[in-house]
């Protein structure tokens, strides 16, 4: 709780430099961070731009967690279309079905229309996988959902 109450720069992005997009899901919720390294006061500082989290509808609790995970990246993408757009950016995931969603030969309809909402920010984005236990950036938010 203290993280959430204490003073933190967000920062503005700097769209000359690459983002960070953390994704995480978990049974309660799903959250989402944006965050960019830049320059303040004269010393590299990696922040946060902007947090997304909700909880989970009843009808997306039944869904497994590669489902999860591809539903929190959908989620994200549509609601920081304006930071992303255009921008190369690191999406940062603990799940490695995020990663294999664009090569799924046969998707079930939620994966297809999920791979071609993917398509577009695909040449910006690379995909890069994190262990749970160090990916703290938004497994907090996921579990934090109110």
């Amino acid at each position: 709780m203290y993280a959430f109450t204490s003073a933190q720069l967000l920062l503005i992005p700097d769209w000359k430099l690459p983002l960070k997009l953390y994704l995480d899901a978990c049974g309660e919720g799903l959250g989402s961070a944006i965050h960019q390294v830049q320059i303040v006061n004269d010393k590299p500082y990696g922040g946060p731009i902007f947090f997304i989290l909700r909880q989970i509808k009843p009808t997306e609790a039944r869904y497994g967690a590669s489902q999860m995970e591809c539903l929190c990246l959908i989620g994200a993408l549509e609601e920081l279309h304006y930071y992303l757009d255009g921008n190369v950016f690191e999406l940062i995931t603990d799940c490695n079905a995020v990663k294999s969603l664009l090569s799924i030969k046969t998707p079930n309809r939620h994966m297809l229309r999920w791979q071609i909402a993917i398509q577009e920010y695909r040449s910006n984005m690379t995909i890069v996988h994190k262990a749970g236990i160090i990916h703290k950036n938004s497994d907090g938010l996921s579990r934090w959902a109110l």
